[in-house]
């Protein structure tokens, strides 16, 4: 059935972007992109020190939040001909996960987390680890071009020493792409906008403000635009931009939230 039939969908994220055009236009909706995000590069640098503090036994902890910054942690260590100390070292600290990707990446390691997300936010994490003392204690958090100061609080507030690293950095997006996903939101020329990470939101809205039309757009998002949110913690991310209305399927999969999206639109005309 072609739920999107006549509508216009923008696509806010970066990768998987041929796969979602596909999934829309089979639904009969009309794929827009518009990369929210900008650029992603490994903060190469810092990285090969920060997996070198982890090779010396510094940590007592790690938090792995996200697949893709655990693999650059990884592949850093291969590229250092480390992988070998990289990996003994993460079997002797104790290990915090976040997503499904994450603990994906810690059982190819052959490895137990002795702490993850009840609903794969970071919420959900600091719930777990709240169970946990960590007075005293040394704490990597591995984060993904984006600060956690709700976590990171948690450990300073519990008396720990917090090491924030962050294996890849955002750049913001195009100046004329947000300008137009801006005007497309508010002039009503689009339906809806899937957002795949927490830039995403943040990005539309710092350009929204500085463009001097965030209230006209979160107007938007409650009225006649439809915001799409791959899972919870982009959802957070959106709401805490003041974007309330969201359409978040219950499995945090690229095309689950389309089908999801498929979904809401034919509950809207019942």
């Amino acid at each position: 059935m072609k739920k999107l039939i006549n509508k216009r969908i923008v696509f806010a994220g970066q990768r998987k972007a041929e796969e979602i055009k596909s999934i829309i236009e089979n639904y009969g909706g009309t794929y827009l992109h518009r990369p929210a995000q900008g650029t992603v590069f490994l903060n190469d640098e810092q990285l090969e020190k920060d997996v070198r503090t982890i090779i010396s036994g510094y940590f007592d902890w790690i938090i792995l939040t996200t697949g893709m910054g655990s693999e650059a942690l990884l592949k850093k260590a291969a590229e250092m001909k480390a992988e070998d100390s990289f990996l003994a070292e993460l079997k002797k600290l104790s290990i915090g996960i976040r997503g499904y990707k994450t603990a994906k990446f810690l059982a190819g390691m052959h490895l137990e987390p002795a702490v993850r997300d009840d609903d794969g936010s970071n919420d959900g994490l600091l719930r777990e680890l709240e169970k946990h003392d960590f007075s005293g204690k040394k704490v990597a958090i591995q984060l993904h071009g984006e600060r956690a100061p709700k976590l990171v609080g948690f450990f300073k507030a519990q008396g720990a020493e917090c090491v924030e690293i962050q294996p890849y950095l955002h750049i913001a997006p195009d100046e004329e792409t947000m300008r137009s996903l801006v005007e497309e939101i508010i002039h009503k020329d689009v339906d809806a906008v899937y957002f795949t990470s927490k830039p995403q939101g943040r990005f539309l809205m710092d350009f929204a403000r500085k463009y001097g039309a965030a209230e006209q757009v979160t107007q938007a998002f409650s009225d006649h635009v439809v915001a799409l949110a791959i899972g919870k913690v982009t959802a957070q991310a959106l709401k805490e931009e003041g974007i309330e209305r969201l359409v978040v399927p219950d499995h945090e999969r690229m095309g689950s939230a389309i089908v999801e999206l498929g979904n809401y639109y034919e509950e809207m005309k019942g």
